[in-house]
């Protein structure tokens, strides 16, 4: 049974309108002034409220004002009565957060049909809200799902840590790293196109795809073959119009060698320590569509040396495109001048010390896109860590 609260200061129209929302069915409480009315509907949480306007005490607008402001009042339909007709009150009514107005003297059957059309609005605003919460829990399922399959921490002559702060509505996201034998480590990072479950779910397909080592004939050791093979299998108009950027790298540790192959993705970032220049920055990309919009893009291979010093970024955009006050946006120049500006912070602090600088900088309460970031060193000593890469298979 709808509940119905009325605020007026008037005993005559308290009477009236009790009485005829009563006999509708309605379950009617009546408050005779403002600031009773807020405490009312605080403790009651009325589907609908029928409030005048003009009262001593606080206002109707006043009363309306305070409780759209509270979230679990917000969605309550709002009728304000009034003595004023003049068009300019009603605008002003309105605009100060009421849902209707009804003018008094009220007729009779208006007032049943503006109840029944509030208590009708009420109910279709409850309903978008539970719908909005449930799937507010299956995007935080899906993201838990997906973080579920990502790869644990690594240790040993390669050390890997990693972090995935997935957006309000889930995005594409996906990394893995392991050995493909005692000397060769795949590392990759892909990040598919939109938003939601239709970006999660070709993600975690490419995962399981190049986890499993399923593409036949593709040579996994070298990462523009690797990337060739994606484009073939995942042309976006085959997969609901959605193309994928990619960093794929394979490190071999004998020779202290990276090869990698990029397809649209920002550049991972590798920064080693010059005995007489400081901190050097070496951007990592190659040229190369993202995978998916044409079907004959081709992949190059580029290759570099890994001294001991050396430490490799591969992240998503979602680390570096963060709107700050006033709409500027951070940037990607922005992001690397942090890497290395901070490099003894994020030494001591890890990756968190990254992210709290990026969550001070998001002015919204959830990311725009996915965040992901891997940090890589490559250690002069040590052999890969067997449970480590157990875990990420």
């Amino acid at each position: 049974m709808p509940h119905v609260l009325i605020i007026d200061d008037d005993p005559t129209i308290q009477l009236i309108l009790k009485k005829i929302l009563a006999d509708q069915g309605y379950d009617v409480s009546v408050a005779s002034n403002g600031l009773e009315g807020i405490k009312q509907a605080q403790a009651l949480r009325p589907a609908l409220i029928i409030c005048d306007w003009l009262m001593p005490l606080m206002d109707g607008l006043t009363v309306c004002r305070n409780l759209k402001t509270d979230p679990d009042l917000s969605t309550t339909f709002f009728i304000l009565l009034t003595s004023r007709d003049a068009i300019e009150d009603r605008v002003y009514g309105l605009d100060n957060g009421a849902d209707d107005l009804l003018t008094k003297p009220f007729e009779l059957n208006e007032l049943k049909a503006r109840v029944r059309a509030g208590l009708r609005l009420h109910q279709a605003s409850q309903d978008l809200t539970a719908q909005k919460r449930l799937l507010e829990s299956e995007f935080s399922e899906a993201a838990e799902y997906v973080r579920s399959l990502l790869p644990k921490p690594l240790s040993g002559s390669v050390t890997i840590d990693a972090r995935f702060i997935p957006s309000q509505h889930l995005g594409g996201d996906c990394f893995d790293y392991y050995w493909l034998d005692p000397d060769y480590l795949v590392i990759y990072l892909l990040d598919v196109s939109g938003h939601g479950l239709g970006a999660a779910l070709p993600s975690i397909s490419i995962l399981n795809m190049l986890r499993s080592q399923s593409m036949y004939g593709v040579n996994f050791y070298q990462p523009s073959h690797v990337l060739a093979a994606l484009n073939e299998a995942f042309q976006m108009d085959n997969q609901n119009d959605k193309y994928f950027t990619i960093w794929y790298g394979v490190y071999n540790r004998a020779k202290r060698q990276l090869v990698y192959s990029s397809a649209g993705h920002p550049p991972a970032i590798l920064l080693h320590e010059h005995s007489h220049q400081g901190i050097q920055v070496t951007q990592l990309k190659t040229t190369g569509m993202p995978i998916g919009m044409l079907p004959d893009t081709r992949f190059t291979d580029q290759r570099c040396d890994i001294d001991s010093s050396s430490i490799l970024y591969v992240f998503s955009d979602g680390i570096y495109e963060i709107f700050q006050d006033g709409n500027d946006l951070w940037g990607f120049d922005a992001f690397v001048t942090l890497l290395v500006n901070e490099q003894e912070a994020i030494a001591d602090a890890g990756l968190d010390h990254i992210l709290n600088h990026v969550k001070t900088l998001n002015t919204k309460a959830s990311l725009d896109d996915d965040l992901s970031l891997l940090r890589i060193r490559f250690n002069p000593d040590g052999c890969p860590d067997v449970h480590a890469q157990a875990n990420s298979a």
